[in-house]
């Protein structure tokens, strides 16, 4: 795939923006290409399989043929079967990263899985999410009150960025004057060369062994100390961890990376589109702050800040009546079933008093679930109690420009004015 859609202007033959979902033949369809999310077209594609293929099979793409699953219900059972759908090799829908493999926990089924993710819970057990509340809350409030108010300027890096690297270079002890490496990092990991981040695969590979070296660095300096409440910490003292190839111990600090990043810088500039484009809604939030925490998990299930994870057969299979191979590439599309109807009403409005808005599928379902899903409640939860306090509006002042990915469902700018409370 190449960033054609969103450079020159020339499409690449897989791309569908600017096309009619209903114009196109059914198998033709291919969810995988960059080009509708990036210009915000997804949502018809999504529409017509749920409703004609929710079990779809595409044949030919650009990485290859896979099955999408559509709906809520069919993406729950996929999520929730282990023993049939296995999360090996990779969660992405490319067999590997390039010319390596990077294996990591979320790509592992039990056990290794289970006992690698049980040395970094602690990070976020609820007694940790209590210690850094008021941390959080404070770099809040400082990045708040530095913003302008009446002008102009990008909510994406000087908020969404900000706080979640901020965030991020707390959970690993990571120094603080360098935290925009974790930024960049997160980025190139999910990168497409050619999309805006890198330019080529070489300049990829080198901006991995950047990490790692960096990373290696500081597990040499945690390993030789007593045990702390960071996450390289906890890797380096794990039974199951501190024994882990260099790739590996890469592979799992990509995911904590791109984990702790994605979801919530995403989520945040999301919720302040949703609500510029549901007046109704903001109306709601102002007469009404006790709103914001059920606010939040609409908000992550409106956006849906990864729109797939992927799994690969085990063995043969029926699901909604088509026939899986072993060896298929099975994709659970969350970003259709948050906007099943079947599961969800009024699935495509934003309500920010949602009964059950919990209940969305955005941070998977099963062993896989979520990790940081609590911390990332956490966070945007004081984010927005933070902006009712001093802000009448944040006001969109221009259209978003979306990340040029399939997989990251987020924004690269979103130009915004701040209007202060009367």
């Amino acid at each position: 795939m190449s960033a054609a859609d969103n450079q020159s202007g020339n499409q690449s033959r897989w791309s569908m923006v600017g096309k009619d979902p209903y114009s196109i033949p059914l198998d033709e369809i291919d969810l995988s290409h960059p080009g509708i999310w990036q210009a915000n077209e997804f949502l018809p594609f999504l529409a017509r399989l749920r409703k004609e293929a929710p079990v779809h099979y595409c044949r030919q793409s650009a990485v290859g043929p896979y099955w999408s699953i559509m709906k809520y219900a069919d993406i729950m059972t996929v999520d929730t079967s282990p023993d049939i759908y296995s999360s090996e090799p990779t969660v992405g829908i490319v067999d590997t990263f390039e010319e390596f493999t990077l294996p990591m926990f979320i790509a592992m089924d039990p056990p290794k899985h289970d006992v690698q993710r049980k040395i970094v819970q602690p990070v976020v057990a609820p007694d940790n999410l209590k210690r850094m509340e008021s941390l959080i809350r404070q770099r809040v409030c400082t990045i708040l009150d530095e913003l302008p108010v009446g002008e102009e300027f990008d909510w994406v890096k000087h908020v969404s960025i900000e706080l979640t690297t901020q965030m991020l270079a707390t959970l690993f002890d990571f120094p603080f004057e360098d935290r925009h490496k974790l930024t960049y990092w997160s980025d190139v990991a999910t990168a497409i060369p050619g999309g805006g981040v890198v330019n080529s695969q070489e300049e990829r590979w080198e901006a991995v062994q950047e990490c790692l070296g960096y990373f290696t660095r500081l597990w040499n300096e945690r390993v030789n100390s007593e045990p702390g409440n960071d996450l390289i910490s906890m890797l380096a003292h794990g039974d199951a961890t501190r024994n882990m190839p260099p790739m590996e111990y890469l592979g799992n600090i990509i995911l904590l990376i791109v984990g702790g990043n994605d979801t919530t810088r995403n989520s945040l500039t999301g919720g302040v589109l949703a609500l510029n484009e549901t007046p109704a809604e903001y109306d709601k939030l102002r007469n009404d702050v006790s709103l914001i925490p059920n606010m939040v998990s609409e908000i992550i299930r409106w956006q849906t800040p990864l729109a797939y994870m992927r799994r690969t057969a085990k063995v043969d299979t029926d699901l909604g009546g088509q026939q899986i191979k072993a060896g298929d590439k099975v994709v659970m599309w969350y970003a259709s079933g948050n906007r099943d109807e079947e599961a969800i009403e009024k699935a495509d409005d934003f309500l920010i008093d949602r009964p059950r808005a919990r209940q969305h599928l955005s941070f998977g379902f099963g062993l896989h679930r979520c990790m940081g899903n609590r911390l990332a409640e956490m966070q945007l939860r004081i984010v927005w109690e933070e902006i009712m306090l001093r802000f009448q509006e944040v006001e969109v002042v221009g259209e978003p420009q979306r990340v040029y990915s399939s997989f990251v469902k987020g924004y690269t700018h979103m130009p915004v004015v701040l209007h202060p409370k009367a």
